[in-house]
């Protein structure tokens, strides 16, 4: 069986990333998005509700396992799960440049193969932070983000860390 990995934050899950997820899928026998948790970064949204988002986005894709990537490195958990590649979507260059040095040492680390796929032009523009931005500031994402992300957003559901203190 040929095993890839989606791994990132999700932090909200787009239609950038949902094509990026259905390309690998035809590419694939099985597609783990694999839900990040970076304690660096602020997040909208909990581990469970970005898990819960993907399960519902991605039910009708055949293939897909959505999981959380839990604490380590992605090399090991790859290693672990029997993956055999990556799949990173590509906006630009600058996105390139910072993710091939992760590929060569995931690579060295574990074996496994980054796969990077081109995003669609209609989604270049596309990324997690600017659409909470853009969302923050009372703009439409409606366009960009699936029905059960937008429903979220729209109730202004936030992370436990982003709850107004009182």
């Amino acid at each position: 069986m040929r095993r890839a990995v989606c791994p990132g934050s999700y932090d909200p899950i787009h239609n950038g990333h949902l094509e990026v997820i259905a390309r690998a899928a035809g590419l694939f026998d099985e597609v783990i998005v694999a839900v990040s948790t970076n304690p660096a970064k602020k997040y909208r949204f909990t581990v469970d509700e970005r898990l819960e988002m993907a399960r519902e986005t991605l039910a009708l894709l055949k293939g897909i396992v959505v999981e959380p990537v839990g604490e380590g490195l992605l090399a090991e958990y790859c290693r672990q799960r029997g993956v055999s590649a990556i799949v990173k979507g590509l906006r630009s260059s600058s996105d390139f440049d910072y993710e091939l040095p992760m590929a060569t040492m995931n690579r060295q680390l574990s074996g496994v193969e980054t796969v990077f796929l081109p995003a669609e032009a209609h989604y270049v523009h596309l990324s997690s932070t600017l659409i909470k931005e853009v969302a923050g500031l009372g703009g439409s994402v409606s366009d960009y983000v699936p029905r059960s992300v937008h429903r979220r957003m729209v109730a202004g559901e936030l992370a436990p860390e982003q709850q107004p203190r009182g």
